[in-house]
């Protein structure tokens, strides 16, 4: 049996390890049906929502939940259902698209601060440590009111704000990495920095980075919701959850559902995420970094 063989036997021992482990969290299966069930509306929502997110009834503002209005009406009549499932787009778009951001350059600049060390590494740090010492909802309002709010603000400023945190966590993977033998193997067979890091050290990032992307992914979601509820994040008529919450707090006494069905919809997001998290760490990571 050849290197190649034992390396795949061991890849499938290890996979089968993993599953045995995520079988045993009931609340991981909960946490990726929920995340599942609204990626699902966020692609089909706007298809199978009975009216256009946008569209105004003034006869029927602030309708309680009812077999026409599932969760009622808000000020402008529209109906809050339609623009929850569409919403779940804007959700996903944004808080998505500023995760993916954030753990490509996190990881680009990760993977080679650890690597290479030195001047290098601690000049990267620094910075990071700067842009860590501001709270993220500060710096992002900060940069939003001198940008402005729009869609595009919004998922740089996510990708922006979290590009330190992944960037710390490959760092620590790598310099662990780096260090084992098959890495010091590589090297005396002669092998580049850039065959070294991404060929070696790269596959044994993933797991961490699959755990690091799914926390900052709900704390994307929290953050961009905290914006459009401050006003600073997508824009009306767009069906934006924190927006919605946002609007409804002057009409929250004569119609509670106005904000009751968008935060829990936000919080349900939220959890499922950190349920899925969790159970990605238990499959991934159960004993610290392993070999590839």
């Amino acid at each position: 049996m050849n290197s190649t063989q034992i390396r795949q036997r061991s890849r499938r021992s290890r996979f089968a390890a993993a599953w045995k482990r995520f079988r045993r969290y009931p609340a991981t299966y909960l946490g990726f049906a929920v995340v599942g069930f609204f990626l699902l509306m966020a692609l089909v929502g706007p298809l199978i929502a009975p009216y256009t997110y946008s569209e105004q009834r003034l006869a029927e503002r602030l309708e309680p939940p009812s077999e026409e209005f599932l969760f009622g009406t808000d000020h402008f009549g529209r109906d809050i259902f339609s623009r929850i499932l569409v919403g779940s787009r804007d959700v996903y778009l944004v808080a998505g698209s500023g995760t993916v951001l954030a753990v490509v350059l996190g990881l680009t600049l990760g993977l080679f601060s650890g690597y290479k060390g030195g001047l290098l590494d601690e000049f990267m740090m620094r910075v990071m440590d700067v842009i860590l010492s501001v709270p993220p909802l500060l710096l992002a309002m900060v940069i939003l009111f001198s940008l402005g709010p729009s869609r595009v603000n919004v998922i740089l400023v996510v990708g922006f704000l979290y590009i330190p945190m992944v960037a710390r966590v490959v760092r620590s993977v790598v310099l662990d990495i780096k260090t084992r033998q098959f890495v010091e193997a590589a090297k005396l067979r002669g092998e580049s920095s850039v065959y070294i890091v991404f060929k070696e050290i790269f596959p044994n990032v993933l797991p961490h980075l699959a755990v690091e992307a799914s926390m900052r992914f709900s704390y994307a979601i929290f953050l961009t919701a905290s914006l459009g509820f401050l006003g600073l994040g997508v824009q009306p008529p767009s069906p934006d959850w924190g927006l919605m919450v946002g609007e409804a707090r002057t009409w929250f006494h004569q119609a509670r559902w106005v904000l009751y069905f968008p935060a829990g919809a936000i919080m349900l997001l939220v959890v499922s995420v950190g349920f899925m998290s969790d159970g990605l760490r238990r499959m991934l990571l159960p004993g610290g970094v392993s070999d590839v």
